[in-house]
């Protein structure tokens, strides 16, 4: 019985700090580690995983001074057909920019879309729209 109210208080305690600064990746790694963790533990599986996966979207999130300097930078778009997504590289013919005082991110202007990459993969860390 007690085990009835304490998932949904422990998923509400948990979930709710992700919700109010849910942004990005965040939102996809609540969700991601909610589906995995409920299929390998049940109710109580995707509670945990959902907090571990809102986790790991924190940290990916890029500091607010690059998301500024990516919005700032005057670059051309760039045209492809491939469709750009979180997690997935960039094709080879975009020219990626590094990000100053902050080696980990590059960025470029794909289809009209600021995207900021992570520069040894090309891999898409975060689309500003």
């Amino acid at each position: 019985m007690k085990i009835r109210y304490l998932v949904p208080l422990l998923a509400a305690t948990v979930l709710t700090p992700a919700a109010v600064y849910a942004q990005g990746s965040t939102v996809g790694g609540a969700v991601g580690g909610a589906v995995v963790g409920g299929a390998v533990g049940g109710p109580v599986g995707a509670v945990i995983g959902a907090g571990v996966g809102s986790t790991v979207g924190m940290a990916a999130e890029p500091p607010d001074e690059v998301v500024t300097h990516v919005r700032r930078e005057p670059v051309e778009s760039v045209e492809v057909r491939e469709r750009i997504v979180v997690g997935e590289p960039l094709p080879t013919t975009v020219q990626i920019r590094r990000v100053p005082q902050h080696e980990k991110y590059s960025y470029a202007v794909v289809n009209h879309k600021r995207v900021i990459v992570e520069p040894s993969t090309r891999k898409v860390i975060k689309v500003i729209e």
